[in-house]
This record gives structure tokens, sequence and C-alpha cells, in this order.
């Protein structure tokens, strides 16, 4: 009988018990970079769980450069060498679940970057995705409705325009836990959203005008209220 996800913390346990079974696989095998791994099929028989949780801890060791997947290739072993692959993967089995504040200080540290070169390297396209995300929250946040979803997506439409796949995909990474910990802890009140539109338009037009020290400092005023409330809640 496969077992199958039910909740968060079990999921990430399953997820972790597929991980150090491919470690074994890879090591048991003797397989070099670029050797092919059996299929999600095979591997969810032979560990005796859903293809659902061996295809969440193929894509995880993906995220960390551990393997690689090729569309109508299937998944490989990157080429890192075995003595590195082991170590960061017994690191990754050993990672802790990001705290509120790690989480919002990740996500200044990146969008102070992801700013500057959105304003840089910003395409008529990503201005148009930018404004309808902005749009869409200015219009929430003026019928009283919660604007969460919005926010993020206004800043994902930076991260895109950054024209950095990598920081791209750290943003993508930690949003599901910053809407969750928003949600949680009653972040943005009303009187924060009506502000934050302003300073959504602020940042908006210096990445239009590509000026990329103002979009920079009207991030950095954006997110003061966000740190400082931050530090209150977890100190």
């Amino acid at each position: 009988m496969k077992l199958e996800t039910i909740n968060k913390p079990d999921n990430i346990a399953i997820q972790n018990d597929i991980i150090k079974k491919i470690k074994e696989l890879i090591n048991y095998k003797n397989l070099e970079p670029g050797d092919k791994l059996p299929s999600e099929r095979m591997l969810s028989d032979k560990f005796e769980v859903s293809r659902s949780n061996v295809r969440e801890a193929i894509q995880k060791l993906e995220f960390y450069g551990i393997l690689k997947s090729m569309p109508q290739s299937g998944t490989f072993v990157a080429d890192i060498g075995v003595i590195a692959m082991n170590g960061m993967i017994d690191d990754i089995l050993n990672l802790e679940e990001p705290d509120f504040k790690s989480l919002v200080e990740t996500r200044i540290l990146l969008e102070l970057k992801t700013v500057r070169l959105a304003a840089l390297r910003r395409t008529e396209e990503d201005l148009e995705l930018m404004e309808s995300a902005l749009l869409a929250y200015k219009e929430k946040v003026l019928k009283g409705q919660d604007a969460v979803q919005e926010d993020l997506l206004f800043h994902l439409a930076i991260a895109k325009a950054s024209g950095n796949s990598t920081m791209n995909t750290f943003m993508l990474k930690i949003t599901p836990e910053i809407i969750t910990n928003f949600k949680k802890y009653h972040v943005c009140d009303e009187n924060q959203a009506l502000f934050a539109i302003k300073e959504h338009e602020a940042i908006f037009e210096a990445i239009k005008k590509q000026e990329t020290q103002e979009a920079k400092l009207k991030m950095k005023e954006h997110f003061k209220i966000l740190y400082q409330y931050c530090y209150n809640i977890v100190d």
C-alpha cells in the first residue's frame, strides 16, 4: 500500500525519506554524474509511495542542483561529484522550516536586488504584468478586501522582470510561506494596505522610468513597516 500525502509535516517526512532512499540508490549503484535515475513510476513502486511524492522529492533535489530533469529523457545525476552530493543531501535533510523573521529578511534582501535589475531590464510585457497586478491589488484594497495574493503577485512580476531566473525561483519558493504567515499574523491592516497602494505605484513608476536607485529606495521605504512589524512579533 502506497503512502499518501496527508498534511505538510507528513509530506515533508515522506519527501525526506524518499530523498534518503535516492541517495542510497545513487551510492549503491555507483551512479556517476550524467547517469540516469529510474523513472518516477519505478521509484514509486520501489519505495512504496505515490508518484506525486517521488516527483516532489525529485523537484526538491533539482532545486538544489543535485538532480537534473530533461523533458522526454528522464532525470539525471548532476555533475557535482559523489562526496559533494552526499554532503549537500545531508544538509538538505537537516534544513529547518524557515521562521517568519527569516522569510521577511530573505524577501527584503532579494527584492532590493531584483527591483534594481527590473528597472534596468524590464520590457513592455513586464510593465503590463506589473500594472495588471497593481490594479488588481488597488481594486481589492479599495473594496476593503484581502489583497495579500495580489500584493505578492505584483512583487513576483518585479522578480520576473529582473531577468534573473535564480532570484525569480527563490521568490516563487518563499511566496507560499509568506502568504500563510501574512494571514497568520495579520500583517497588513486596512490602513497599511492603503499606504501600500501609493508605495506600489512609486515603485512601478521608478521601474517604468528605469531609475534603478530610485526603484531600490522606494522598495526600501515600502518594506520599512513590514521589517519593524516582523521584529516586534518575533523578538
